[in-house]
């Protein structure tokens, strides 16, 4: 059984304020299983965006897990960027969680990545 998403948000937020990177909450999607965005602003002008991985990603010994992926190439983008394709899936599905973290050095503080 997966981890609600309200839950998974909660903990991830704890997570990167407590690891000194400052995190935001941007939007609150559906309680159980929203599909969690996580924007990782560099505070230059790039960031990155992480999104839900594809299912083919997911193993048999975790078929549960929450993994996710870049969504915009490898590496940092252009801010404007990222934000277009917020919009692009929050038009697509209104229910979906955003946040956002801070952090110079990259930092994104999730264990499941999936490049």
């Amino acid at each position: 059984m997966r981890l609600k998403s309200a839950i998974w948000v909660a903990a991830y937020l704890r997570r990167c304020n407590g690891a000194g990177a400052f995190t935001v909450l941007r939007q609150r999607g559906a309680e159980e299983a929203g599909a969690i965005y996580i924007k990782l602003n560099r505070l230059d002008g790039s960031a990155e965006l992480f999104g839900p991985a594809p299912q083919n990603a997911f193993d048999e010994e975790r078929p549960s897990a929450r993994l996710f992926t870049r969504t915009l190439g490898k590496g940092p983008v252009p801010d404007a960027d990222v934000e277009a394709r917020l919009v692009r899936e929050k038009r697509y599905d209104p229910d979906i969680w955003i946040l956002e973290v801070e952090d110079r050095d990259g930092r994104h503080h999730l264990d499941d990545l999936v490049e």
